[in-house]
C-alpha cells in the first residue's frame, strides 16, 4: 500500500507481545526448513500484491510467497498485517519486534522498498532480493477526458485516488489546488483504478501495477497517460523482501531463490497471471 493507515493498539499490547516465548521468533534458514513452514508477512487489503478471497490469501506477493517455500521444501504460513503509519513500523510490528496482540513474527515480510538510505535507518532488518519496480499512472476511462492534456483541463471532472495517497496530495495540491474539489477519494488504490473502470470516474492516479491487475480483472481498457505528469516527483521505487538481522542465512537463500525465478522467467508468469507486466528493479538492471 502506498498510504500508511493508523493501527489502534492499546498500550497493553506491546507489553503483552514482549512476553511471547521465544519459538515465536522469526527464524533463521536451519529453523525454518527444521520446523517445516515459512511465515511470511504480507499486506492486507493490497491488491494486486495480497488480499483475501474466499478466506484464500491471493496475489503476486502470495504467490510469490508460496513459490519462494516450495523451492525451500517447507510450507508456507502467509500472515496479513494492516497498514501502520510508516513501513517502519511494520517492519517492526512483524519481523523484528512485534506490538501486534496476537501476531506471531514472521521469518520475511514482502513489498518492502528498497531504498539505501530507507535500510539504514532499520538496521533491525536486512532487506534483500529486489523484485519489482513501482511507478504511478494516470489512466483515462474512454472518452471521459484527454489523458495527454495538461492537468488543469480536467477540472470539473472526477479524478479517483486513494485516500491520504501520493496521488491523492498530487492532486489536491498541484498548480494551486485547482483539482482539489474534483478528488474522489477511495480507501485502496485497487479501489479507485475499478470506480474508473466502471464509471464511476472520469480517471485514476494509482499504480501500474493496480491500473493494470484493475483492467485485466474486469476486462474493460482505460487509456493511459504516454508523458509524464508535470511536478509529479515521484520517479518510482524498488520494492524487496526483509528479514530480520540476524537471519540473513534465510535472506541469501531467498535472494538465490528470486534470482533463478527472473532468470528463468518464472517470476514475469506469476505477474502475467494477475494481468501485470513485470518490471525488474532498477537496483538489477543499474
Amino acid at each position: 500500500m502506498i498510504s500508511r493507515r493508523s493501527l489502534l493498539v492499546g498500550a497493553g499490547c506491546t507489553a503483552i507481545a514482549a512476553l511471547l516465548p521465544e519459538r515465536m521468533a522469526a527464524a533463521p534458514l536451519a529453523k525454518v526448513k527444521a520446523l517445516g513452514v515459512l511465515r511470511v508477512a504480507v499486506y492486507r487489503d493490497n491488491a494486486p500484491w495480497s488480499s483475501t478471497q474466499d478466506g484464500k490469501v491471493v496475489g503476486i506477493d502470495a504467490d510469490i510467497a508460496r513459490a519462494i517455500a516450495a523451492k525451500l521444501g517447507v510450507r508456507v504460513d502467509l500472515a496479513e498485517i494492516t497498514a501502520d503509519e510508516g513501513v517502519e513500523d511494520d517492519l517492526r510490528n512483524a519481523v523484528w519486534k512485534g506490538g501486534l496482540l496476537g501476531f506471531m513474527l514472521a521469518d520475511m515480510m514482502l513489498h518492502i522498498p528498497f531504498d539505501r538510505t530507507f535500510a539504514s535507518r532499520n538496521d533491525q532488518v536486512a532487506i534483500v532480493a529486489p523484485y519489482y519496480r513501482e511507478s504511478f499512472q494516470f489512466a483515462c476511462a474512454s472518452g471521459a477526458l484527454d489523458c495527454e492534456a495538461p492537468p488543469t483541463q480536467w477540472r470539473g471532472r472526477k479524478l479517483a485516488a486513494e485516500l491520504d495517497s501520493i496521488p491523492d496530495f498530487y492532486l489536491l495540491g498541484a498548480f494551486g489546488g485547482i483539482l482539489s474539489k474534483d478528488v474522489v477519494h477511495y480507501l485502496s488504490g485497487a479501489e479507485a483504478v475499478s470506480a474508473a473502470i466502471d464509471g464511476r470516474a472520469d480517471a485514476v492516479l494509482a499504480s501500474r501495477a493496480q491500473i493494470e491487475a484493475g483492467v485485466h480483472r474486469a476486462g474493460h481498457p482505460l487509456g493511459r497517460r504516454s508523458t509524464p505528469l508535470p511536478a509529479f516527483t515521484s520517479p518510482g521505487w524498488d520494492i524487496a523482501i526483509a528479514v530480520k538481522e540476524n537471519s540473513r542465512t534465510l535472506g541469501d537463500a531467498v535472494e538465490d531463490i528470486m534470482a533463478k525465478m527472473a532468470s528463468s522467467g518464472e517470476l514475469k508468469t506469476i505477474f502475467a497471471d494477475h494481468g501485470v507486466g513485470y518490471a525488474p528493479a532498477l537496483a538489477l538492471t543499474g
